[in-house]
């Protein structure tokens, strides 16, 4: 479909190289708007070559990048926060163009949660030191020091925010970012890095690539990256893992799950079912924490879904830059088509369809399916779509090891009034990021990341700095030396 000039999210080059929109010379990468298909900007992938150009610059400025002082660099970040906030609105319709979000969700769930993380590494800037270790006479001291250049894989469900995500860490430490955002999200990392360029950062200290895979592949193998960073699915992540330990990088992985989300007869279920809506729906069901195992206790369940399905009943699909539209659009086509495959694989496995089903055009509804079992295709496989399957149990150690009963460990939730038994099962539960009476909250001061096949290293938090930086130790003799010849 042709561009239309009402919905043009063009932006000045497809690339973003020391300070420079740069264009890029590779393949043609169409940008399309999920809810009618139009393209609304036209880009093109970085070249090899320009992808090793990207890192080159990104190492040449890391040096004077780390040699300002902490705190300038979180002054930068702030003020670079700030400007997201102020312009917040466009950042948002940019957003919702670029994913088809609804922008009720990327007015206050996207850019803001990337502010908030610049935010918050800006804050702790001045507590980036080693420390002191006394050893009687002699006494050693520790350096915290950044790795060097960073890469960043970004995802296509939350890009600006997952950009921010690893950039804010990254370039207080003092290194510097090579970013490469989804291929079908490309929009949102161009306008970060015009945003740090305003907010005083030097030109080469953040950087951004265009491409699919094969450009992913030149970037993360790059011999001037020092560590890499990806969201993605798990088959992505063991690629990237495996080129990446090709020169020992650092990795940080967050991968995909299929999560628990346990929901015990005394719960409050109506904050349940609303937790289980947010755990499955939001975003249209494309966020990789989704708790999308739903185990109720055997007295709650049918009082759960018949709930469920009254206030799935008030969703409204359409239009994302219709404030009032609360359900969005599936990304693209394969997506939708991928979704339905597991909604049609359900039904034929027997499991009851309680609402929802395949959909139409862009849009798959919220669905729920009732009456699963373990080892059906929609219980232990990543739909990453609004399909949410409940599944019963009778006693606490039952749910618990049907839960952990899976390769993935991102996230797990816990509904109970009983906070003595949330703490007890949370602590058994194999994730990375758990929840009692809530889900899916990630404020940035809480470190995010899972376990088993859903990833290494944290995202966000103090813990995020162990993950962009390393550790020289400095032994210091304050006597003479002694040696046996």
């Amino acid at each position: 479909m042709t561009q239309n000039p009402e919905l043009s999210a063009q932006p000045r080059a497809s690339l973003f190289i020391d300070g420079q929109h740069v264009e890029g010379q590779g393949a043609e990468l169409a940008v399309r708007y999920a809810y009618t298909g139009a393209t609304i900007a036209s880009l093109r992938e970085a070249t090899p070559q320009q992808v090793a150009e990207a890192c080159a610059v990104a190492r040449q400025a890391q040096p004077g990048w780390a040699a300002l002082a902490p705190v300038e660099r979180g002054r930068i970040l702030a003020r670079a926060a700030a400007l997201i906030q102020e312009r917040n609105e466009d950042l948002a319709r940019l957003e919702t163009l670029d994913t088809g979000k609804p922008i009720q969700e990327t007015l206050v769930a996207d850019w803001p949660s990337g502010a908030a993380a610049l935010e918050y590494f800006a804050g702790l800037a001045a507590t980036l030191t080693g420390q002191m270790i006394p050893l009687g006479t002699d006494w050693a001291y520790t350096r915290r020091e950044p790795l060097g250049v960073c890469a960043g894989i970004g995802a296509w469900n939350y890009p600006s925010q997952i950009a921010c995500w690893k950039a804010a860490p990254a370039l207080v430490m003092g290194n510097t970012m090579v970013f490469k955002p989804s291929e079908e999200t490309p929009l949102g990392a161009l306008k970060l890095a015009e945003i740090f360029l305003e907010a005083g950062m030097p030109p080469g200290v953040f950087n951004v690539v265009q491409g699919r895979g094969e450009v992913g592949a030149a970037l993360v193998t790059d011999p001037n990256v020092a560590k890499v960073s990806l969201t993605g699915s798990v088959p992505t992540g063991r690629r990237v893992y495996a080129a990446a330990a090709q020169g020992m990088r650092h990795v940080t992985m967050e991968l995909g799950g299929k999560s628990p989300l346990v929901v015990f007869d005394d719960a409050n279920l109506e904050d349940a079912v609303g937790a289980a809506i947010l755990a499955n729906f939001y975003s249209s069901g494309q966020i990789c924490s989704n708790g999308t195992r739903v185990f109720l206790q055997e007295g709650i369940k049918e009082d759960f879904l018949a709930r469920m399905a009254k206030r799935l009943a008030s969703v409204r699909m359409g239009d994302p830059l219709d404030p009032l539209t609360n359900h969005g659009p599936i990304i693209n086509q394969a997506q939708a088509d991928k979704i339905r495959a597991a909604i049609r694989a359900g039904q034929a496995a027997g499991a009851r369809l309680v609402c929802g089903g395949e959909g139409e055009g862009a849009f798959v509804p919220p669905t729920v399916f009732a009456d699963a079992t373990d080892d059906m295709a929609i219980a232990t496989d990543e739909i990453f779509g609004p399909v949410m399957t409940v599944l019963s149990f009778r006693e606490e150690d039952e749910a618990i090891e049907r839960a952990n009963n899976t390769g993935f460990g991102l996230a797990a939730g816990v509904f109970t009034q009983d906070l003595t038994r949330a703490h007890r099962v949370t602590a058994q539960l194999e994730a990375g990021t758990c929840w009692i009476n809530t889900y899916n909250l990630t404020p940035v001061e809480m470190p995010f990341g899972g376990v088993k096949l859903s990833g290494l290293g944290r995202e966000n938090s103090a813990a995020a700095i162990e993950h962009y930086s390393q550790l020289k130790s400095v032994y210091v003799g304050m006597g003479g030396v002694d040696a046996p010849y």
